[in-house]
């Protein structure tokens, strides 16, 4: 149980750190014009739309911290957050949440995109390794 709160903690803190800051740094950049830290409701419920990034976050953040560590032990650390967020959770994103949100598969593949995203999704989980560990030595968890 520990695990999987922790893992909710780390991935919902680092969508509001991380994941905004890798944005904003393709922002500044002239890459994308994302727009951070939205309060956009979103249907059905009028939920802000940075509240729901980073409860789908907490809610990616409990999945890699249980596969994360389960991972050959060259992966277990940043590298493997790194990868499962970069790789793992962008796949899904490009063959599974776009295609239910009636959006092209992998937003059309569309530069830089396809850049951006996987390298703002590794920072996402760079952050989340970070908040993890924190998480886990300031409640004195293992």
């Amino acid at each position: 149980m520990r695990t999987i709160i922790a893992g909710f903690i780390a991935g919902f803190v680092s969508v509001l750190i991380f994941h905004q800051l890798g944005f904003l740094i393709s922002n500044e950049l002239g890459l994308t014009k994302a727009q951070l830290y939205s309060m956009r409701p979103l249907p059905p419920f009028g939920v802000p739309t940075i509240l729901s990034a980073a409860f789908w976050g907490g809610l990616w953040g409990m999945v890699g911290a249980y596969v994360v560590p389960r991972l050959p032990p060259t992966f277990d650390g940043p590298w493997g957050w790194m990868l499962f967020a970069g790789v793992f959770v962008t796949l899904v994103n490009w063959f599974v949440v776009l295609p239910i949100k009636g959006a092209p598969i992998g937003g059309g593949f569309r530069m830089p995109g396809v850049v951006v995203v996987p390298l703002v999704y590794a920072f996402w989980g760079f952050g989340m390794w970070l908040i993890i560990g924190l998480v886990r030595r300031a409640l004195r968890w293992k």
